[in-house]
């Protein structure tokens, strides 16, 4: 059979797919990782919001044991507020990290997107090859039945002249 004259495409599509799957598993990770980082800052969100509860009532409690004034009221009111400050720098990064997560998830989306074109492109290359492989057979089988038919015609006529 002679050889495929499309070889060395199929040969690269084969390549483009293989990438565009690596492509897309790695997408995959980095989207697993950013929404894991998502949970770790959630998380940490609702423990400092516990976290403050319980330091608050504490200091409240050890105010309140030692009778302290207006003063020690103006201390805890500023130390709420510097953790309820940290906790809003939390949120903020929670919010960055949600976008963070929507660009990686329409990054997992774009490759996947490249992946099926890719094996569709694969697909057709190799439908191609087997229609045109299909295409010599047929054409040497054409070949093999007309020289078994002249073979034949040949023994017929030497028959004849006997």
């Amino acid at each position: 059979m002679p050889p495929y004259r499309l070889e060395t495409l199929l040969e690269m599509r084969a390549r483009a797919k293989e990438e565009a799957e690596q492509a897309f598993s790695a997408a995959i990770k980095a989207l697993e990782k950013e929404k894991a980082e998502l949970k770790r800052l959630e998380d940490e969100l609702t423990r400092r919001k516990a976290e403050r509860k319980a330091k608050v009532m504490a200091y409240l409690n050890e105010v309140m044991a030692k009778g302290a004034g207006i003063n020690g009221m103006n201390m805890m009111g500023r130390f709420e507020q510097r953790l309820k400050d940290e906790e809003a720098q939390v949120a903020l990064d929670i919010e960055r990290q949600r976008e963070v997560v929507k660009v990686a998830e329409r990054t997992v989306e774009q490759k996947r997107q490249q992946m099926a074109e890719a094996a569709k492109e694969l697909k057709a290359i190799e439908k191609h090859k087997e229609t045109w492989q299909k295409q010599i057979k047929y054409e040497r089988q054409q070949r093999e039945e007309l020289n078994q038919e002249e073979i034949g015609s040949a023994l017929f006529l030497a028959r004849q002249r006997k």
